[in-house]
């Protein structure tokens, strides 16, 4: 049964709200097509905190103070009746939630064609099911969305910050920033995103415009010859008038995208992505809406991408979870669109948006997030050359140590 036919088939249960995890319906289709699920019921799911950390300090963004370097997250590990194990990000309030999917058939709350069963939460469940779903049926989660991508994806490094603000400990000055770049052009990454923004909450406005196109105008005379890409986000402290100052100040630079110049709004995106196509930025991408929860009722963003007015969707990777990323990728691909979910503050979630990309293609670049962890064998994701490998083990292929 095709996705389409399947989806035909239970919009009235949807309408409803007879669609629930346990429902007959949802549950003989997957026992139908994939059997070996039925055979797995929840035994144990439990909440874990694992430290991780980056490579470096992370100092101030436009809208932000600075973000430090040692970090804890929350994730779900389940194991079933079968002894299979599957685990991902989660959330500590998900253990209200935890007796909706105790005692269930996994085939009860996942399909490898629609992801998780509605009614079940995505901040929650999503990722630590679909790990699961690949480990009982020994496939790499790309495999399981279909493998419409490759497995290999344009990869950004997301931690270009406002490094030359000095603050606890760290020295700042503009050879940080430029250390900085060359420490993520070594470990592979031949896209940089580059933090703007300066003037709203740490420059005097004036003073921290010039200061953001300094630091591009820096960096791209230092890696223009090497091959590498820009990025910039200016994480919504720019105006409209901000972001064509900043744009007529940068001149010939190229950039691969600009993100969050300012919150999403109809009338002025549209305003920026006109100026942009008539004076030398056709070609770079519009890209927005990074958090957007997926019961919400109005996403901005995605009316801004069926206005042709931005061009490349962010929603965050376990905000919306790959469940609503399936749903959405079409919507993306009918305007010309395509994704690039926000996968800041933690490795996992980049490796996750890689299967994401090699199974539903359509992803532009893919946000790198470098990180380490005692608590987390990260498996096999080489980043090289600009590009980063989804793991083929089943699942997302990570282990978790504690």
């Amino acid at each position: 049964m095709k996705r389409r036919k399947f989806t035909k088939n239970v919009t009235g249960v949807i309408a409803t709200g007879l669609f629930a995890p346990g429902n007959v319906l949802f549950a003989d289709i997957n026992r139908e097509k994939f059997p070996s699920l039925a055979d797995h019921k929840i035994e144990k799911a439990e909440l874990v905190t694992v430290d991780h950390h980056w490579p470096r300090f992370v100092g101030k963004n436009g809208a932000r103070d600075v973000h430090g370097q040692y970090n804890q997250a929350t994730v779900l590990r389940l194991i079933t009746n079968q002894g299979a194990l599957g685990w991902g990000v989660s959330d500590r309030k998900a253990e209200d939630s935890l007796p909706r999917i105790m005692d269930k058939n996994v085939a009860d709350l996942i399909s490898p064609e629609e992801g998780i069963a509605p009614g079940l939460n995505a901040f929650h469940f999503d990722l630590p099911l679909f790990d699961l779903m690949g480990v009982i049926l020994d496939k790499p989660v790309y495999e399981i969305l279909g493998k419409e991508g490759h497995r290999e994806t344009p990869v950004y490094s997301g931690m270009i910050y406002l490094d030359e603000l000095p603050s606890e400990g760290v020295k700042g000055g503009l050879d940080t920033i430029m250390n900085n770049c060359a420490w993520d052009y070594d470990y592979g990454y031949r896209q940089f995103k580059i933090k703007i923004g300066r003037g709203k909450k740490w420059y005097p406005p004036k003073k921290g415009m010039e200061m953001d196109i300094r630091v591009v105008k820096m960096i791209y005379q230092e890696y223009r010859d090497k091959g590498v890409q820009l990025l910039v986000d200016a994480n919504n402290s720019y105006t409209l008038e901000d972001t064509i100052t900043f744009l007529r100040g940068i001149g010939d630079i190229p950039l691969f995208w600009v993100e969050e110049p300012f919150p999403e709004a109809h009338e002025q995106g549209r305003k920026l992505r006109e100026w942009m196509d008539k004076n030398g930025f056709s070609q770079t991408r519009y890209a927005d809406g990074e958090w957007v929860w997926p019961d919400a009722m109005e996403d901005v963003a995605l009316e801004m991408i069926d206005q042709k007015i931005v061009n490349t969707y962010l929603n965050d990777i376990h905000a919306y979870g790959i469940t609503n990323w399936i749903k959405v990728m079409s919507r993306l691909k009918k305007n010309n669109a395509n994704g690039s979910p926000h996968t800041w503050g933690d490795r996992l979630k980049t490796h996750y948006t890689a299967h994401l990309a090699a199974g539903l293609g359509n992803v532009a670049t893919v946000e790198g997030v470098t990180g380490f962890s005692d608590d987390i064998d990260y498996g096999d994701y080489p980043i090289k050359n600009g590009k980063i490998k989804a793991s083929n083990k089943p699942g997302f292929g990570m282990k978790l140590l504690k």
